[in-house]
């Protein structure tokens, strides 16, 4: 198994240079937000174990929403750039790789971000820039860009093979149809017309991380609990009560976004069967909410890592990956998702499928429709949360996608075709279940 892995590339913006960089950005695109893959800057159909990849400028139209906890002046922060991705295999092999095909574009573009000049070295700084996610979801770990590619055109020739062959094949058993294209797929693949390659052997040093990782950190958490029982319990129910009071005084910020700024959002939405999603806010201040938040990010992440079944976050299909990133000392985060279907779509899965974790994480941010017990009530009121995320929602200027025209559940279809194959033998309702694929 090949694992996958992101980066992220954080970095503020020469305020001379924005409209340079804004234009750079927009060259890169064949549409709004949508990558030409072989831009001439980066392109990124060269790179092929890169699955998603973004650049943007982080523009945070809701730090006035700070003045309800205060009326302090407004915080200021750096504008960013963020470049982001998504890979098969290790970070620093990418970055090499991406400089050695793209280092005249990327030199271009950060030239645009404070501190980088002539003489920088990119891959230093990018490792450098690097804003690591505190929580990371993959859609199905293991799965390759190439896998994805091949298994995609395994489908298309089964399908053409069908529908050649449609009437002699409804004469027969579940079992002799896939018996008879098992037999033309391995035709196929000795002719070269076809090509279907062998899973590479996972990592020793990713198996063991990820070991260490399983057992550790339930161990050091047993261990401290154990060892601190009456001071955790004692402040377990401190903490308790000062979220509690937090909760019942935590204001909302929920009224309707711009109808300008929503327009703007929109050119860049719902053109294709995928789309990109990034929200942007500030947390609510205080180490209660801090904590809290960290906590619970914590446990997704480590949840996501270890138990969350493949091609599902809980019971939403449809995110291929997805991100949580803290910026400035934990005081805004950042969301990161590829999801398939509308906006629309997208906020009513989180709502209706996964409404308790989405109050648990985003009732730390400023404005969030009101909270009970960490994950009761929020989202619930579904206009005020649309309306709530909706302010908080950010332009992509530039979005690229590696197999355009594949949601999840199509790749998720085309593994267990591909799994059906290689099978040595289906029972009769194995193969009745295998044929319904096609």
């Amino acid at each position: 198994m090949t694992p996958q892995a992101n980066f992220m590339v954080l970095a503020p913006i020469d305020p001379t240079r924005e409209n340079e960089l804004r234009g750079l950005l927009d060259s890169m695109n064949t549409s709004s937000g949508c990558a030409d893959p072989n831009n001439s800057l980066v392109p990124f159909a060269l790179f092929d174990t890169l699955h998603f990849a973004r650049l943007l400028i982080l523009e945070d139209k809701t730090l006035n929403d700070t003045r309800v906890y205060g009326g302090g002046p407004i915080p200021t922060y750096p504008l960013y750039f963020a470049f982001l991705g998504d890979i098969d295999g290790e970070v620093d092999v990418f970055l090499e790789e991406l400089v050695r095909r793209a280092g005249s574009g990327l030199r271009a573009i950060f030239s645009c971000c404070a501190g980088f000049t002539s003489e920088t070295d990119p891959v230093r700084w990018m490792k450098a820039q690097n804003a690591p996610a505190i929580a990371a979801y993959v859609n199905w770990r293991g799965r390759t860009v190439g896998q994805i590619l091949e298994e995609a055109a395994l489908r298309d020739t089964l399908e053409r093979y069908v529908q050649v062959n449609a009437t002699a094949l409804s004469q027969l058993p579940p079992r002799e149809i896939f018996s008879k294209i098992r037999r033309f797929v391995e035709e196929e693949k000795s002719a070269g017309r076809l090509k279907l390659s062998r899973e590479k052997a996972t990592p020793l040093g990713w198996w063991i991380k990820n070991a260490l990782n399983l057992i550790g950190i339930p161990l050091l958490l047993l261990l401290l609990v154990l060892l601190l029982l009456p001071l955790v319990i004692v402040l377990a129910l401190i903490y308790i009560i000062l979220l509690r009071r937090l909760e019942k005084n935590d204001p909302e910020l929920c009224w309707r976004v711009d109808q300008a700024y929503s327009d703007r959002l929109s050119v860049a939405e719902d053109h294709l069967v995928t789309n990109q999603f990034t929200a942007m806010g500030s947390v609510k201040p205080g180490l209660v909410r801090r904590l809290t938040l960290t906590g619970i990010l914590m446990t997704v992440n480590y949840a996501a890592r270890h138990f969350v079944r493949r091609g599902r976050l809980g019971r939403i299909r449809t995110i291929h990956f997805a991100r949580w990133v803290f910026l400035d000392g934990k005081k805004r985060m950042v969301f990161f998702s590829n999801y398939d279907g509308t906006v629309e779509s997208y906020m009513d899965d989180f709502i209706n499928k996964t409404g308790f974790g989405l109050n648990a994480v985003f009732s730390n941010g400023i404005g969030y429709p009101t909270v009970n017990w960490l994950v009761l009530d929020g989202c619930s009121d579904e206009q005020k949360y649309k309306d709530f995320l909706r302010r908080h929602t950010l332009p992509t200027q530039v979005w690229y996608k590696a197999y355009p025209g594949l949601t999840a559940i199509d790749l998720e279809r085309n593994t267990r075709l591909r799994n059906g194959l290689e099978s040595r033998s289906l029972s009769e309702q194995e193969a009745r279940a295998w044929a319904a694929l096609l």
